[in-house]
């Protein structure tokens, strides 16, 4: 193993940078299949509900993994893990870019899944303790950062390369990111100062509190309405707005800057005030997903609405995460992980519930209400989780 020396703030940079590269090629690869859904399907033979498939046994490897994997390696040191995380990455994608068969590209793509909540869950932990107190938030946000540039960049770009040359192409392109990250984290990410070794029954442990588990909710169930939005986005900016599917890339490009804004907004947000301005973000999330089943008939408006759909959605990860950590306890690395188990939860559960409405008849703009319907409810189960906790909070003073 290559050593690598004690941090210093241009190498702990360098390192979130590394991190980074990582979430960029999490992100191309996840979202990159949305975009590429419709050819999939074409090639394949296989309906909307069918090609869906390919999404969620994507978001199920990340749901089974996240707390495998993390719990199987609680006495690993982090450094280690991530190496070991980006390799079965990169090794699923490679998998999946060779899939001569749907089925073989359904598992291809599961095994793809089950190292990315492992990977983002140890990655947020090692930016926010190499950045300290008081920017925990912002280093985490830093990490999905990567993932959000990937909706910008990456996810247009492997678009127009499965368009042009066949989908195939894009999934080895992410095997190559993969490949390229294994190599920077042995190069510049430092085992982080001060770790401590966790037993499996303490990251267990997470799961007993209430807060844990009230926060993996809203993650299942409220982002859910984002990805039964976006998994048939290619359907409903083409068949509906009318935008011709030449301009898919474009408009995918588009989600992605309305991600990076919202990535970097939440981060901010939830270092002023977390619990209040999760709430606000999965409000605001709630209308405009409503919104946009309305916005989508015209070009011009289902842009701006699908801008704010990624805004929004991305907006609340970031204290999503940071909240998991605080009422972890010794438990941090698996909340963090399931943090993106119950996002992938969520994957799945918009691609199937999305699928259902569309396979009903009810069009294409029906995957917008009933995201706004799973958004509204993970905003229930917000509120009074954070009502709980405040409560608590006062008992503590109270009695202290």
């Amino acid at each position: 193993m290559i050593s690598v020396p004690a941090p210093t703030p241009r190498r702990v940079a360098l390192a979130i940078a590394a991190l980074a590269l990582g979430g960029f090629g999490i992100g191309v690869t996840e979202f990159a299949a949305m975009g590429l859904l419709r050819s999939i399907a074409d090639d394949f033979g296989l309906s909307e509900p069918q090609a869906g498939n390919v999404i969620s046994a994507y978001a199920l490897g990340v749901v089974v993994g996240a707390p495998l994997l993390t719990v199987g390696t609680s006495r690993w040191r982090r450094r280690t893990l991530l190496l070991v995380l980006m390799v079965l990455f990169t090794l699923g994608n490679v998998a999946a870019a060779f899939a001569p068969t749907a089925e073989a590209l359904v598992a291809a793509r599961f095994l793809a899944g089950i190292p990315h909540g492992a990977y983002f869950g140890v990655a947020s932990l090692v930016a926010a303790s190499l950045a300290g107190p008081g920017r925990q938030a912002r280093a985490v946000s830093l990490v999905l950062l990567g993932l959000s540039v990937a909706t910008v960049i990456g996810v247009p770009a492997a678009t127009w390369l499965g368009e042009t040359v066949g989908w195939g192409s894009a999934f080895l392109a992410v095997g190559v990111i993969g490949a390229l990250t294994v190599a920077a984290i042995a190069v510049v990410v430092p085992e982080p100062d001060g770790g401590v070794v966790v037993r499996a029954r303490e990251e267990l442990a997470a799961l007993a509190r209430p807060q844990i588990l009230a926060t993996l909710a809203v993650g299942c169930v409220g982002f859910g309405g984002m990805f039964a939005v976006y998994t048939y986005i290619q359907w409903t900016m083409v068949d509906v707005a009318g935008i011709d599917r030449g301009w898919m890339p474009a408009v995918l490009a588009v989600y992605g800057l309305g991600m990076v804004a919202g990535n970097l907004l939440g981060g901010v947000v939830a270092d002023r005030d977390l619990d209040r301005g999760l709430v606000a973000i999965a409000s605001v999330m709630t209308v405009v997903l409503a919104a946009f089943a309305v916005a989508a008939y015209h070009p011009v408006t289902a842009l701006v609405g699908l801008f704010l759909v990624g805004t929004t959605g991305s907006a609340l990860v970031p204290g999503l995460q940071t909240r998991l950590m605080r009422y972890a306890g010794r438990g941090q690395t698996l909340a963090a992980a399931l943090n993106h188990s119950a996002l992938n939860a969520a994957n799945a559960l918009g691609a199937w519930l999305g699928g259902a409405v569309i396979a009903l008849g009810f069009g294409y703009t029906s995957p917008a209400l009933a995201g706004a319907a799973l958004a509204a409810a993970g905003l229930a189960i917000l509120v009074g989780a954070v009502v709980a906790a405040r409560r608590t909070d006062r008992d503590v003073i109270r009695t202290g």
